[in-house]
């Protein structure tokens, strides 16, 4: 059982950062491959980012390409995503996702999921 706890959330003007982190239960950490997904009001939920286990490999939605960042820190148990250059249309709920398959993020199939911190990026 792993249990993930996201933080960071909060309030941001159109252009600025936040940094979102997600600190995972459990003695096996680096054996799961860790993302983040996002929903907005009336939208369904969508894949965001995505990281392998030894955070070697990364993959990112066309939508973040370029300002959100997914990194990961095995000894800390935590995944963090970096988001800069927010835009008023990033404005939603991300949670933080965990599965033992990579696959896994192709969909919203992922087996751990976090209860999921507010983002709201005002114009």
């Amino acid at each position: 059982q792993v249990q993930l706890v996201e933080s960071g959330g909060g309030s941001v003007q159109a252009g600025g950062s936040l940094r979102l982190s997600c600190a995972a239960s459990g003695r096996t950490f680096s054996s799961y491959a860790m993302g983040w997904f996002r929903q907005a009001p009336g939208k369904e939920r969508e894949f965001v980012a995505a990281i392998g286990g030894s955070g070697g490999m990364t993959h990112y939605a066309d939508s973040v390409k370029g300002r959100f960042a997914i990194a990961r820190d095995n000894a800390k148990n935590t995944v963090y995503l970096q988001m800069n250059s927010l835009k008023p249309e990033d404005t939603a709920v991300y949670y933080c996702a965990g599965d033992r398959t990579w696959s896994a993020f192709h969909s919203i199939n992922v087996h751990y999921w976090g209860q999921g911190t507010q983002v709201t990026v005002s114009s």
